[in-house]
């Protein structure tokens, strides 16, 4: 077996790459991983480095890790600020670090990939030691694990990385017939709230339609971007993390996985204002980017929760992933996960205050896990349910 870190997807074929991974696997997909490496969202002066571990037998591709070279922490969401605060004041380097992610995108899902026919316990451990070997000759300060699945974490930690973690939202059709049928799911005062908040988006002078990848106009995709844009330079003071090439890019190559819920404006039909970019592949629909050129009270709520449940009940889809953050999402139906990752760092003076800093945010978000639960807008009768995970 050879190891060998891949600075660019382009020497992979497709198939030999996607054959590590489960079909469901959507955003460790070739085509979306290539997108933003083509498109300059990695690469280049992002301050992302593509650095893909690769095990390989003969000349057979058989294990790799979706991996990249950082220079910062942006663009990572289960962030090691505190960390990098702590090295910045003992005036410690903390860059580069290697992160094992997909970027911009906190979804859970395989960060190590083993052909099918191997044994994945056997290769996974075999190559998470030759990684943390070489991150170690190389002079690399940490390497990080981002939304991992439970196994591969307890494996690393068997390699004597630190556990993290994160709670996220997730919503979960329990066999609902019609949007109806989950708001008679709920408490009558939450039930009464979000029909109180659908009915306000109707009167806004706007009408909302969902637009099918294979549908969407190089026009409409246009006003997408610009929606995410706007959205950047309003909260952050630049255009975002995915350029415009490489949106382009994966509406040429993904297009049967895209799904958006637009908003236009009831004086122009063709004039959108409003979108919440969506994926959707197998049992689950993807919330990823949400963005508006213009302010709308409530507008949020209805294209990024409403009209997500609302398709994925009309199309019998089981999960609705939100992505990270935004406790909101508790209110109008999505229950509390818990999400896995897992960091290494060349031992120095914090390493003691890094480990009991990952104990105590394991703590923290157990216990999050448990309150959140109890605020599960959910009759009785079907909070336990709505609670499964996933």
């Amino acid at each position: 077996m050879q190891f060998r870190w891949l600075t660019s997807l382009n020497s992979i074929p497709a198939g030999a790459w996607d054959a590590l991974f489960e079909p469901t696997e959507l955003f460790a997909k070739h085509a979306f991983l290539l997108a933003l490496e083509q498109g300059g969202s990695v690469d280049g002066n992002s301050g992302w480095f593509s650095r893909h571990a690769s095990l390989w037998q003969d000349d057979q591709l058989i294990a790799v890790i979706p991996g990249y070279l950082k220079t910062h922490s942006y663009g990572e969401y289960l962030f090691d600020w505190p960390m990098v605060r702590a090295y910045e004041h003992y005036q410690l380097p903390y860059y580069p670090k290697w992160i094992s992610a997909i970027p911009f995108t906190p979804v859970t899902g395989s960060r190590l990939a083993v052909l099918p026919c191997l044994d994945w316990q056997s290769i996974a451990s075999l190559l998470i030691q030759t990684v943390l070997a070489d991150i170690a000759q190389q002079g690399w300060h940490s390497a990080h694990w981002f939304y991992c699945h439970l196994p591969l974490q307890q494996l690393l930690l068997d390699q004597q990385c630190l556990p993290r973690h994160e709670v996220q939202f997730l919503w979960q059709n329990q066999q609902y017939t019609d949007f109806s049928d989950f708001l008679a799911a709920l408490s009558s005062r939450k039930r009464k709230q979000i029909r109180q908040e659908r009915q306000k988006t109707q009167q806004l002078p706007l009408q909302f339609k969902t637009l099918q990848g294979i549908d969407i106009t190089p026009a409409q995709w246009q006003s997408v971007i610009a929606c995410y844009q706007q959205t950047y330079q309003e909260r952050s003071g630049h255009n975002g993390y995915i350029s415009a090439e490489s949106w382009w890019q994966l509406l040429s190559s993904m297009r049967a996985q895209i799904v958006v819920f637009a908003a236009f404006t009831q004086d122009d039909p063709a004039q959108l204002v409003a979108a919440a970019l969506c994926f959707q592949l197998g049992d689950t629909l993807y919330g990823r980017y949400w963005g508006a050129l213009a302010d709308y009270a409530l507008l949020h709520f209805e294209c990024c929760y409403y009209q997500g449940i609302q398709y994925c009940i009309e199309h019998g889809l089981r999960y609705f992933d939100g992505g990270a953050q935004g406790e909101q999402k508790l209110r109008r139906g999505f229950s509390p996960v818990l999400r896995y990752g897992a960091c290494w760092y060349r031992p120095n003076m914090l390493s003691s205050a890094i480990e009991q800093y990952c104990q105590k945010e394991q703590q923290h978000c157990q216990h999050m896990l448990a309150a959140a639960s109890e605020l599960l807008p959910y009759s009785q009768a079907n909070s336990l349910a709505a609670f499964s995970g996933k």
